[in-house]
Order: structure tokens, then sequence, then C-alpha cells
């Protein structure tokens, strides 16, 4: 087995992290990897923000401005304080172009592969990575915030910072629970 392989197979998101974030260098190095996602026609059907700072807080009110009228305090501060487990959020963005060859779903999917391809770049360099979406990740009051266009989603906020401890190991399905020949 290769060493892609074994990294690979011990991948773990990792909810607890801190700081420091990834340096300049590293997030270069991490979005260049990014960009060797899988893109049909070379649409690069994808864009990112970096969030961090008091920018952090300002996603945390922009998450909590989605709720209801009837919201909780609870609720409402929970979506506040959720930027905050991490010293950096990376929010990846489908941005699918027209094309007459390539889907629109294509493209959504190559700018998630890209997202999945930072992430494991994040975590090569020693960095504890955690993919989230939640309802804040479809909502139009995020997206305008955000200043995504109509053709534009979220495929992801990935929170990326230091592990600050590891969590315990997550089993795994055999491959029998989620493969099959075909014909059988």
């Amino acid at each position: 087995m290769t060493a892609v392989s074994e990294f690979l197979l011990n991948r773990a998101s990792e909810p607890r992290l801190e700081s420091p974030a990834p340096d300049s260098d590293t997030l270069a190095r991490a979005f260049a990897c990014a960009a060797r996602a899988p893109d049909h026609a070379l649409l690069r059907p994808w864009r990112y923000l970096i969030i961090q700072g008091e920018g952090l807080n300002a996603l945390g009110d922009l998450f909590a401005s989605t709720c209801a009228n009837n919201s909780d305090e609870q609720e409402i501060d929970k979506l506040r304080r959720a930027p905050l487990r991490a010293p950096m959020v990376i929010v990846g963005i489908a941005s699918p172009k027209v094309h007459p060859k390539v889907p629109e779903v294509e493209q959504i999917m190559s700018a998630a592969a890209g997202m999945s391809f930072l992430e494991l770049a994040l975590q090569d360099a020693g960095f504890g990575v955690m993919w989230r979406t939640g309802s804040v990740a479809y909502h139009t009051a995020v997206h305008d915030g955000l200043g995504l266009t109509e053709e534009e989603s979220i495929v992801g906020f990935l929170y990326v910072g230091t592990v600050s401890s590891e969590k315990p190991r997550v089993p795994r399905p055999e491959m029998h629970d989620y493969v099959q020949n075909w014909p059988s």
C-alpha cells in the first residue's frame, strides 16, 4: 500500500480545533491541490472564501440571522458561536458555468471534489479539518451575505485549525456493505 492510501485510510474529521490556522504558503499549496480536482472542459466551477479573525464573528452573525423570529436565544447563540469552533473557516462555493457538454451537476461535483482535495491537503500539512454544511449552507440570507450569485451554491464550510484533542476513531463500514458487482 502506498503512503497516499495509508493517509486516506487514517483520515478523520477533527471537531476540536484551535490556533494556529494554516499560513499563506500552506494555503497556497492546499488551494493548488484543490485546483487539481476533476474538471470537465476546464471550467473551474468553484471558488473559495477564507474567513478568520473578526470575519468569524461576522459569519456567526450571518448564521444567526437565518433564525426565524420565534427562535429561542439558545438556538440563535449556537449559530452565532458556530464559526468560532476553529480559527479559520473556508467556504467552498460551486460556481457552475453554462456549457453545452458539461451539466451543472458535474460542475457541482467538481467543486465538491476540489473541497475534498483541499481538506486532504490541509490534513497532510498537519492541520485538523471538519467539513460542515447544515441548514445555513442552503439559506438565502447566507448566500446573499457571502456574495453568492443566483447560480452559485455552498458545497461546505471547512473548519480548519490545529487539533486540540483527538476524538476516538470512528468505525468504518466493510466493503461488502456498500459495494456490489454488476450484473450480479
